[in-house]
Formats: C-alpha cells, sequence, structure tokens
C-alpha cells in the first residue's frame, strides 16, 4: 500500500527548529517565552550525579542514514523520504567495521531513518554476523512492502539471526496511522506476519519486538501492563506473535517538540517529565554503556544527544581517531531533553530502566 505522508521533515520545510542550537535554546529557557524550568544539571547534581561517567561499553549503535520510507509526527530523527543525503559511506562502515573487530564489541544496534535503505546495510550486517556479533536493526516495519526490493528482508534478517525491533504506535489502526501516516497500520501488520511467518517471535533464536511511545503529549503507561495489551490485541485480531514490547517515552526534541510548541503542550509536558524524574533511573541510562555514531561517523553519548548535535566530551569524536581508552574517560554530556530519559521507570532504546 502508498504511504500518505503523516508529515514533512523539518529540513524540508526549512523550519527554525532543524536548526539544533534552536531546539536547545528552547530547552534552555533561553528564550523570552515565560518558560523557565530547572536544569537537568542540578537536578542530577542534587541526587548526587553531578558527573555522570560511561560504564563498559557494550552497545555500538549506528545512525546509518536519515532516508526513511516514512515521515512521522514525532520522528525525533527529522527522518523521511527527503533526506537523500545523510547516508554512511561504504568507507566509513569499513571503519566501525575495525572498531567493532579491534575492540571485540559485541552488539551493534543499526538504526535509522530506515536503515535499510543505505545501500551498504546488508553486507554491513553480514559482515558483523560474520564476527559473530548480536545484530540489532530497527525496522519500521512498511519497509519491507514499500517496494519489491526488500520484500525479501525477512528472510535475510532471519539468515542472520538479526534481532528484529519494530516501532508499532498501537495496535488499533486509527493511532497508529494518526501518528505515523495513512495506511502504515496495514502494512506493519502485513510485515508483522511476514516475520512471523520465517519463525520472529516464535523461534527461540528469532527475536521479534515491538516499541510503543506515546502519539501525544503523556507519559506512557507501565511497560508490563501495555505488553499484555498489545500481546492479547494482536494475537487475537492477527494471530502475531512477538517477543517484548519496549516502551520509550516521547523527548522533547526535533518534530515532537514542534508538536508540543504547535499544541501549546510543551510546558505542560516539561513539568510532566521533571515532576517525574527518578534517581533509580540513572545507573541504568542507555548512554552509559553505549556509543551511538550517526552517518557521517561523529559520536555521541546516546541517540538524542546525535540529534541535538551534542558530541561526546572527549577529544576523540570520530570514528576516525576513535580510542576507548579516551572515551570510558569521557564525562556524560548532560541536556534538558534528559529529564525524558529519567521520568518514571526510565527509558532507554531497550524500554524501561527501572521495573
Amino acid at each position: 500500500m502508498s504511504i500518505k505522508q503523516r508529515s514533512r521533515s523539518l529540513v524540508s520545510r526549512k523550519s527554525d527548529l532543524s536548526d539544533t542550537l534552536v531546539q536547545l535554546k528552547v530547552l534552555n529557557n533561553q528564550l523570552d517565552d515565560g518558560h523557565k524550568f530547572p536544569l537537568f544539571t542540578e537536578r542530577m547534581d542534587k541526587a548526587g550525579h553531578s558527573i555522570l561517567k560511561p560504564a563498559a561499553l557494550e552497545i555500538f549503535q549506528i545512525n546509518i542514514g536519515k532516508l526513511c520510507n516514512q515521515s512521522c509526527a514525532h520522528c525525533h530523527v527529522d527522518a523521511g523520504p527527503d533526506r537523500r543525503d545523510e547516508q554512511m559511506t561504504r568507507s566509513d562502515l569499513e571503519i566501525c567495521l575495525s572498531i567493532i573487530e579491534k575492540y571485540k564489541i559485541k552488539t551493534i544496534d543499526i538504526t535509522g531513518g530506515a536503515p535499510e535503505m543505505n545501500v551498504n546495510f546488508r553486507w554491513f550486517v553480514e559482515a558483523c554476523a560474520g564476527l559473530g556479533c548480536k545484530v540489532m536493526d530497527r525496522c519500521n516495519l512498511t519497509i519491507i512492502e514499500s517496494n519489491p526490493k526488500y520484500a525479501d528482508l525477512p528472510e535475510f534478517f532471519a539468515r542472520h539471526k538479526v534481532q528484529v525491533i519494530s516501532s508499532l504506535p498501537h495496535f488499533s489502526k486509527l493511532r497508529t496511522d494518526s501518528q505515523r501516516g495513512e495506511g502504515v497500520f496495514e502494512d506493519s501488520i502485513a510485515a508483522l506476519k511476514k516475520l512471523n511467518a520465517v519463525g520472529y517471535g516464535r523461534a527461540p533464536d528469532l527475536e521479534l519486538n515491538l516499541v510503543y511511545n506515546p502519539s501525544g503529549a503523556f507519559l506512557p503507561a507501565g511497560q508490563k501492563g501495555l505488553e499484555a495489551d498489545f500481546k492479547q490485541q494482536l494475537k487475537r485480531k492477527y494471530d502475531i506473535d512477538f517477543n517484548s514490547l519496549f516502551v520509550i517515552t516521547n523527548l522533547p526534541i526535533s518534530r515532537f517538540l514542534e508538536y508540543l510548541i504547535q499544541s501549546e503542550n510543551y510546558a505542560h509536558y516539561m513539568e510532566a517529565l521533571i515532576n517525574a524524574f527518578n534517581p533509580a533511573t540513572i545507573e541504568g541510562l542507555m548512554c552509559r554503556n553505549t556509543i551511538s555514531v550517526r552517518w557521517d561517523g561523529f559520536l555521541y553519548d546516546c541517540d538524542f544527544n546525535q540529534m541535538l548535535d551534542l558530541k561526546v566530551d572527549s577529544r576523540v569524536q570520530h570514528i576516525s581517531d576513535f580510542n576507548l581508552t579516551e572515551l570510558s574517560d569521557r564525562n556524560i554530556v548532560l541536556n534538558q531533553h534528559c529529564y525524558g530519559c529519567t521520568a518514571g521507570s526510565g527509558s532507554s532504546c531497550g524500554g524501561e530502566i527501572t521495573s
């Protein structure tokens, strides 16, 4: 089915918010709009974490491009069909591969955009699998249905034991399409059935996880309860199975920040995040065991810092200079959006941090 796009990228619309400095000014109380919120760094200091240091590196996360077949209303990457130029090259992926091999990094998290649209995607997956790595692909599902050249992705994933992590805003068509575009739900269901058909969500070595994030300016409900609802509804209505549901809080950046401002929900949402600050989440934050790599090779503490162009606080800021000893001694870069990852039960690329 042809997807009717829900939105367009900030870049293509020449929005002021396409400039990460403008986003940071909004977040850091630097605009004369009446919104003044306590600094996240001050909250961390009161919690006994004036400096946040990384733990052992476990996950090498690579955003290999902003090109996507979808253009979702809340996309924190500002990805879309118009972002064709921001694609990681084969030479940079080869550097990533050498880093993975040298430091024996076991988990490779590939994201986008629609990462599968990078022309080097399959080669890179095969190379990482050949090193014995656990490869994770953040697939939007509709890519499998969007073009015949992607139709064999379920078989490709299964052949290399790729862990598939797929975003599905809801088990209802209305709520999914309202966030991601008309036709997304039907294509997502069709793709999930194809993944099930090759063993995903059913065979023990083919893991299929779904990602849920709210469609509005509110914090998500508990992961355990939502997972039970998703499993029951998808099984009953469509005979679909999956392993786990990851619940992720929307962070106030990029197109979700635009939505918050335009709907006049920005202050309300920031207050909700701040009031839900939970120090128990700090030790499990994804920035502590992950390095995030942008499509052009620059390094970040996490995917969200990457989208705000807050590079790692280190002499080493690019894969061409990668040095794990130096990176392990860095201070993690914190800012106002970090309230999102520390609210309630916490939020990471793997869902809730605390139960």
